[in-house]
């Protein structure tokens, strides 16, 4: 969900030069998700990014909208070319911001 939000929000030259990784995950489950069952999911970013990392959270919720998973990742941005860390540029985080 987080490549699909990358891919379909940043400018296509962001997408070219840079890519993510993940350096850390915390995932609280709260519910079971059943065969069958809907769930909606939501992802956003709770903070601008720190240098090369930044935080995105997902929330899944069921159909009473009762929020069954939360999670928690810390990615990392790299240039995709020399495969170095780089610090998130204002341009690239700011569509992604509230």
């Amino acid at each position: 969900m987080a490549t699909a939000h990358w891919s379909a929000v940043a400018a296509p030259e962001h997408v070219a030069r840079y890519v993510w990784v993940v350096t850390r995950h915390e995932i609280d489950y709260r519910g079971n998700v059943g065969v069958g069952q809907t769930v909606t999911a939501e992802t956003f970013l709770p903070a601008a990014p720190r240098g090369a990392r930044f935080d995105r959270c997902v929330v899944f919720r069921d159909a009473a909208n009762k929020r069954i998973v939360a999670a928690r990742s810390t990615w990392a941005m790299l240039d995709r070319a020399s495969g170095r860390l780089v610090r998130v540029p204002p341009e690239v985080a700011a569509p992604f911001l509230p």
